[in-house]
């Protein structure tokens, strides 16, 4: 418990005994234990993925028309990411990012809150295998090749400057929320964010290594060349360090009145 927690602790008003009380037979609220939090992340990324490359498959074989394409996978993934932070958020965090929580972890290592060492030394690995993971599923539900590595090159200079500021936008967005106390907007928030930058950033905003990981396993729409996963890897980290330098510019805390 914090200071602060331990204060507002302190300072709580006693029950009357008509507070709400839980349902009976109810589960108290609990911190979700470690492997709770760690099942979420990997299940939630390796959704995630399979909604990515699955709906890219899926285009592809209903319109030749890339546009059409991606107009159809950035539709699914604005849906599929928006109802997964919803159902998964109150567990982990709905992370799904290694970007977002060593990114929450560095913040909360300077005094904020966020994920301690122990946690995202857990959910890194989780969303890593959950990616792979969800990218094979969607091969397999598509009777494509279950691993096959993708040959779409992607490592052009201005796809990398696409990644550093998709990265950086999307950090600057949910930090930028849990400054001003309004993370319950991040489901259509992060969501719509995301379909955004599908389309005003040259790279179609993969924001995230351990999805940048796992498309690199399927040879379809989605895809990257194994090649071309550390240069958007790198920018990726790159990116997040601008997006919580700008936090930091953007969302400082004023000074009090008195002061």
């Amino acid at each position: 418990m914090t200071a602060t927690e331990a204060t507002e602790h302190a300072i709580a008003p006693v029950p009357t005994g008509t507070e709400p009380q839980p349902a009976p037979g109810a589960t108290p609220p609990q911190a979700p234990p470690l492997i709770a939090k760690a099942a979420a992340e990997l299940v939630g990324t390796a959704a995630l993925v399979a909604v990515v490359v699955g709906s890219g498959i899926q285009a592809t074989e209903l319109t030749k028309d890339v546009g059409l394409q991606l107009l159809a996978n950035s539709t699914a993934t604005v849906f599929g990411l928006g109802v997964l932070i919803v159902l998964l958020g109150p567990v982990s965090g709905a992370h799904f990012n290694p970007a977002v929580t060593l990114a929450e972890w560095f913040t909360a290592r300077r005094g904020g809150a966020g994920v301690t060492l122990r946690e995202a030394a857990v959910y890194v690995p989780a969303q890593i295998v959950g990616a792979i993971a969800g990218a094979i599923l969607a091969d397999a539900m598509f009777g494509q090749p279950l691993v096959k590595w993708s040959t779409h090159d992607r490592s052009a200079g201005h796809l990398l400057l696409g990644e550093v500021v998709a990265t950086a936008g999307l950090i600057l967005l949910i930090f930028g929320l849990a400054r001003t106390d309004r993370l319950r907007f991040a489901p259509v928030a992060v969501a719509s964010y995301i379909g955004a930058a599908y389309w005003f950033t040259s790279s179609t905003s993969f924001a995230n290594p351990a999805v940048t990981i796992g498309r690199a396993f399927t040879d379809t729409f989605a895809g990257i060349a194994p090649g071309s996963v550390a240069g958007f890897i790198a920018m990726q980290l790159v990116g997040a360090v601008v997006g919580l330098a700008l936090v930091a510019l953007i969302f400082t805390p004023g000074r009090k009145a008195a002061e």
